[in-house]
């Protein structure tokens, strides 16, 4: 049995280890979105808390990643559990409209320093942003837009930034191949940045000017997204 901290707070469940606040994250809301974002965190050994007002997430997670019992649309939930004390928070409560923008406004008013906040449309989105979010994410819409970019053309995987810059993985062009990529002069033909290279057999290498590509290599390459993909789009 936990012990009672509050009315709306209960907690810490089982934890494996106590997060340090002042360099930890704080995860609100352990469904699919934010029990992989706590998970992959506490894997990558960072100090995470993660905050589930639903008893039975809570007892899937508890012993799993450092774990709270409480309402965090309720103001004194957080400042009793030390919320304005972490750098980041992570506000994965995104199906009910009404919790995530109580809970994201709370950790504005709190002065929480980056706060990243789950949106399930972009009028949500939009609401998230007015109201003091500073990263605000779709995972379906970026999830579906990736696998546009990956089913429409030669790009094995795309990621893109911020404004249209845009990261993928491809092979190279036939007209690129057995050539450096001085010889090819791919930034200046295509406006795009060849970062790294993969060879079957050999660890990936960052590029130089004096790279040569091969027709299985495959290439990391960055630059605007348009330009990406008439690059991709090469024979």
């Amino acid at each position: 049995m936990a012990d009672r901290f509050g009315d709306s707070l209960k907690g810490p469940q089982n934890a494996p280890r106590t997060p340090k606040k002042d360099s930890g994250v704080l995860v609100i809301g352990l469904g699919r979105f934010g029990s992989a974002i706590a998970a992959t965190l506490d894997r990558l050994g960072q100090d995470v808390l993660a905050v589930e007002r639903n008893p039975e997430l809570v007892a899937q997670w508890a012993g799993r990643v450092a774990l709270v019992e409480a309402d965090a649309a309720n103001p004194e939930a957080l400042e009793q559990l030390g919320a304005r004390e972490f750098p980041v928070a992570v506000v994965g409560v995104g199906s009910y409209l009404e919790a995530s923008v109580l809970i994201t406004g709370n950790l504005v008013d709190i002065g929480v320093p980056q706060i990243w906040a789950k949106a399930v449309s972009n009028e949500h989105a939009r609401i998230l942003q007015r109201i003091g979010a500073h990263h605000v994410v779709l995972p379906e819409a970026d999830a579906g837009a990736r696998v546009a970019h990956l089913v429409s053309g030669k790009l094995l995987d795309y990621i893109e930034v911020e404004d249209g810059f845009t990261i993928v993985k491809m092979r190279p062009p036939k007209e690129t191949q057995g050539f450096t990529l001085a010889q090819s002069k791919v930034r200046e033909r295509y406006g795009v940045t060849v970062i790294g290279v993969k060879s079957p057999g050999i660890d990936f290498v960052y590029a130089t000017p004096e790279t040569r590509l091969s027709q299985n290599d495959l290439i990391i390459v960055s630059g605007h997204a348009d330009l990406l993909e008439r690059f991709a789009a090469r024979p």
